[in-house]
């Protein structure tokens, strides 16, 4: 981890005029929440007028990926896609019929059919800021060394959630998932150094480069590292698709934290999702130790 050169008077990079740069965004749903799913269409669709608006981008695509195996329920997820961006120039595509392949599965649907320059991978309980399109693609124009970022994340309450981690220990997924709040108080010094609160907290404005675990509700890829990973691995169906990820981008690029990119994310843990979700959970954190090697504390 390191952090990128800062200008010596502390003024902040002007970005350069460079050509408008095309986006590919892909959603997955199942079963959504319609309410937030109608909230993440609309900032996207803010965002995206911003950032064309401003000249940083030039054509969107937008591909809504439906898991849910219902004809009602994509139905439903078209209509809201298409009355969103009805007349808004951004070209949408739907893509459902083949039941719940995972999450990392479905995004690769969009992620291998792209030819963008760039690549959002986007929750449907996430919002994103007005700029954050904006920031993050002006400022992946002036970092080419960098081929994914992940954005700075808030509750809906306004305070700072912690989704970039430093490489996750199984102790610390143990204490994180499934110890309870006040339990969790005897570990927070440790728990704190996983969720990187030591580097974001003393500068919260600070761009923080080569993560080693980056969140999947939030990421913007440059096409040039989708395609030398080959995007989601889709042997993991819910869960730790992201940090696998994240290992293999590492190895072919760099990664990046960056606050000016800025996102709201209504989503929570597994263990508050139902056993479900917990067995999904374990499944994915047994096959990513398997892959990339256990680490226990």
């Amino acid at each position: 981890m390191s952090t990128l050169p800062a200008d010596d008077s502390g003024v902040p990079l002007v970005y350069e005029t460079v050509v408008p740069s095309s986006l590919q965004v892909s959603i997955v749903t199942f079963r959504p929440d319609w309410q937030l799913l109608e909230r993440c269409l609309r900032k996207l669709a803010l965002a995206i007028g911003a950032a064309r608006e401003s000249g940083v981008l030039r054509t969107v695509h937008v591909a809504l990926v439906d898991n849910s195996a219902d004809r009602a329920i994509a139905a439903k997820v078209v209509d809201l896609g298409r009355t969103r961006f009805a007349d808004s120039g951004v070209q949408v595509s739907y893509v459902h019929g083949h039941a719940n392949i995972g999450y990392g599965a479905a995004h690769n649907l969009a992620l291998h059919g792209s030819g963008a320059d760039y690549h959002l991978v986007l929750n449907p309980d996430v919002e994103l800021a007005a700029d954050a399109l904006l920031n993050a693609v002006r400022w992946m124009n002036v970092h080419p060394d960098v081929g994914a970022i992940a954005p700075q994340v808030k509750r809906r309450d306004g305070t700072r959630d912690y989704l970039v981690k430093r490489k996750p220990a199984v102790l610390d997924l143990a204490l994180r998932g499934f110890l309870p709040r006040v339990g969790r108080l005897l570990f927070r010094s440790r728990l704190d150094r996983y969720e990187m609160r030591d580097v974001i907290d003393a500068d919260p404005e600070r761009d923080i480069v080569d993560v080693a675990a980056m969140s999947g509700a939030c990421m913007l890829l440059r096409r040039k590292a989708v395609d030398q990973t080959g995007g989601f691995d889709p042997r993991f169906f819910l869960y730790f698709e992201d940090y696998d990820w994240t290992v293999r981008l590492n190895k072919v690029t760099r990664t990046a934290y960056v606050p000016s990119f800025e996102v709201v994310h209504h989503g929570g843990g597994a263990s508050r999702k139902g056993m479900r979700h917990v067995g999904h959970f374990m499944k994915g954190g047994w096959r990513y130790y398997r892959k990339h090697g256990w680490k226990w504390l």
